[in-house]
């Protein structure tokens, strides 16, 4: 349950969370958070052994995805690596191997240590088909780095097809670059859409006009994040279908009127 939900390991010496377990089971007994921790850590210790066997009994190769960000509040960077594989029923598995805090300056070595540990840990590294990975100088650098670390043998064509730059990270890139030539006018629907869902007051006034206008309020207006372009398109395309509605309140509204000139 914790788990599955993402509990806080506290709720397990919550007061009324302990009451009900004796109410639903006299016997039960007093579950502290370190206990909850290390059942955590023994569960995930099973199915990482399970997980591993798995990766090993079959019979095609891995490829692997990798993705770094950094937390905006934390100013942390993660890492998370993926495996990709075709079971023995043909159909596409895709498992988490690694979710990690990766320290800065976000090097290449680091970042091939921190990679090529993963794949070791798990027992992978002798069946890697392909890592696709970010387009960017630091990856480039560290595929040299980590070919080092990997049993060329066991590769196809001796690793000449071992890097795969992504493709959707290249299109991301391509469509910022064009999004940058209409900046400003998204930054004013960005403005505009930030105003009108400030405030439950806000919202509702937004949705009143649009029912006055005869505009169904199928879908809510909301913010994108400015790293997926995918959700600036999304913004966009929301936002175009209540145009009359910002026309109209544009009128009625004297801060909203300041605000979008």
């Amino acid at each position: 349950m914790i788990a599955f939900h993402e509990y806080p390991l506290t709720m397990v010496e919550h007061y009324w969370f302990r009451r009900v377990m004796k109410i639903a089971c006299p016997m039960f007994k007093e579950y502290t958070r370190n206990t909850a921790k290390n059942d955590n850590f023994k569960v995930y210790e099973n199915e990482k052994k399970k997980m591993i066997n798995t990766l090993q009994n079959n019979d095609s190769k891995i490829a692997i995805t990798t993705d770094m960000w950094t937390s905006a509040h934390q100013k942390k960077g993660f890492m998370t690596i993926t495996t990709h594989f075709i079971d023995d029923s043909w159909i596409l598995q895709s498992r988490i191997i690694r979710f990690t805090y990766v320290l800065c300056p976000h090097a290449a070595e680091l970042i091939c240590d921190v990679l090529s540990e993963s794949l070791m840990d798990w027992n992978i590294d002798n069946n890697i088909f392909a890592l696709a990975l970010d387009n960017c100088s630091t990856n480039d650098k560290m595929m040299k780095l980590i070919c080092g670390k990997l049993t060329l043998n066991s590769l196809w064509l001796d690793g000449n097809l071992l890097h795969v730059r992504c493709s959707a990270h290249i299109l991301n890139l391509i469509v910022k670059d064009d999004l940058e030539i209409i900046k400003s006018f998204i930054d004013n629907v960005r403005d505009s859409v930030t105003f009108w869902i400030a405030t439950p007051k806000t919202i509702e006034k937004f949705q009143g006009t649009a029912c006055q206008l005869n505009i169904p309020v199928t879908t809510k207006i909301a913010l994108d994040c400015s790293t997926r372009w995918n959700s600036t398109y999304h913004m966009l395309n929301v936002t175009l279908s209540y145009k009359e509605v910002f026309k109209r309140l544009k009128k009625r509204d004297n801060i909203f009127f300041i605000m979008s000139i």
